[in-house]
């Protein structure tokens, strides 16, 4: 990772129609990463074993691992996704702040990836709202998102309170909750990569990764590509 990179561009901008999502939390927006047909503990995901080939996945893990540095309770963290051999070929003076490992994986794989953290999101309840006012410049190839979320069994969810601050307690207090933080990553050409980890699995290999773990984040960060 890199946070130290100049940002790409990532600007808010009202072209992006409002987000259909998979789900309306009581008494809140629409929340992409919510769907009570899908408990992402609960599906059967790739475990990550360190046999990584593929750039995406490799770029999903690599900033998991670095959002993972800073502990839990951590607010959503925002990167574009560049081809490490495209930033370079238009910056050579980056190739000293990115390493000489970032430099060889580049000339190694052209579909190699880098992460550039975009700083600054404002605080929201409603992610919604975030995503659809995102617009990125054409040098930008992907985007990746890191969010934490309170997860419990499909049955306990029909049991929300309407009240949004009682289903917040609800959920805090329930017995089954579990902490997770997902990252999720999409590409232009469609491509997308999901990872999980719940709270008090911190070793490096015990990261769930999979394609479909919250389809309603996966569109909903697709559309934030869209021309």
């Amino acid at each position: 990772m890199h946070p130290s990179l100049p940002q790409l561009t990532c600007a808010p901008c009202g072209s992006h129609p409002s987000i259909a999502t998979d789900w309306d939390p009581p008494g809140a927006d629409r929340d992409p990463t919510r769907d009570p047909t899908r408990d992402p503990t609960r599906t059967p995901p790739l475990r990550h074993d360190g046999a990584v080939t593929d750039a995406l996945t490799r770029a999903v893990l690599e900033t998991e691992h670095h959002v993972a540095e800073n502990g839990w309770d951590q607010p959503p963290r925002l990167f574009a996704l560049v081809r490490t051999a495209a930033l370079l070929a238009r910056e050579p003076a980056l190739a000293a702040q990115l390493g000489p490992a970032a430099v060889s994986a580049a000339r190694a794989d052209a579909e190699n990836l880098t992460a550039v953290e975009q700083e600054g999101l404002p605080p929201t309840s409603s992610l919604e709202s975030i995503l659809g006012r995102l617009a990125w410049g054409p040098d930008v190839d992907g985007v990746a998102l890191a969010i934490e979320r309170v997860v419990v069994p499909p049955d306990a969810e029909r049991d929300l309170p309407e009240e949004a601050d009682a289903a917040v307690d609800y959920l805090a207090g329930h017995p089954q909750r579990a902490d997770v933080r997902l990252l999720v990553a999409v590409l232009r050409g469609g491509e997308h990569v999901c990872a999980l980890r719940q709270r008090g699995h911190e070793e490096q290999g015990s990261v769930a990764v999979g394609p479909d773990l919250v389809p309603g984040l996966v569109s909903a960060l697709a559309a934030t590509l869209e021309d």
